[in-house]
């Protein structure tokens, strides 16, 4: 993997988050799609709330603060991971984790913050990994047992998904 190829990704994906509050109207911002789903606000709260937690799971692998273990990443995770993209069926996340992710409807100055926030611990996150390689592993709820480098690339994967389901709800308010 090119650590330095994955963090232009997630970059450029959070220069294109960045972007579309500009262009998403505020009022809009926080209502929920007719056909109902997530407002922005709460893919947003969303999506960088999961970006962040990724990352510390990432920090723990290379700090080797994560117990080893023996298992490693599950089908959904090698799914993932190889293709780039989440499987075509409705993945469960379980509830502890649901719990702990769950979105909120953020203020648009909320998200500009969480952005920044992501973007900092992503170059931190990376430069850990080129400095340190490890095969230690951290729990991801629905994949399985994903080491440092492997949680890098979820996350980029990760924000491409849900810029699409931007994409979404933008269709479905108009």
């Amino acid at each position: 993997m090119n650590i330095a190829k994955e963090l232009k990704a997630i970059n450029t994906a959070l220069d294109n988050y960045r972007s579309q509050l500009d262009i998403i109207p505020d009022e809009r911002f926080i209502l929920t799609p007719p056909m109902d789903g997530w407002s922005f606000a709460e893919v947003y709260s969303h999506i960088m709330q999961a970006s962040i937690g990724g990352s510390i799971m990432l920090e723990r692998c290379t700090h080797k603060t994560s117990k080893p273990v023996s298992g490693g990443v599950n089908w959904i995770g090698k799914y993932v991971l190889f293709t780039g993209l989440f499987p075509p069926i409705k993945i469960k996340t379980p509830d502890a984790a649901a719990a702990r992710m769950a979105p909120q409807k953020i203020s648009k100055e909320d998200a500009k913050n969480l952005i920044v926030k992501c973007r900092q611990r992503m170059e931190a996150m990376a430069a850990l990994i080129s400095e340190n390689p490890s095969t230690r592993r951290s729990k991801h709820p629905s994949m399985g047992m994903l080491n440092a480098n492997q949680w890098l690339k979820f996350i980029r994967i990760h924000l491409e998904h849900h810029l699409k389901q931007l994409n979404r709800i933008k269709k479905d308010l108009h």
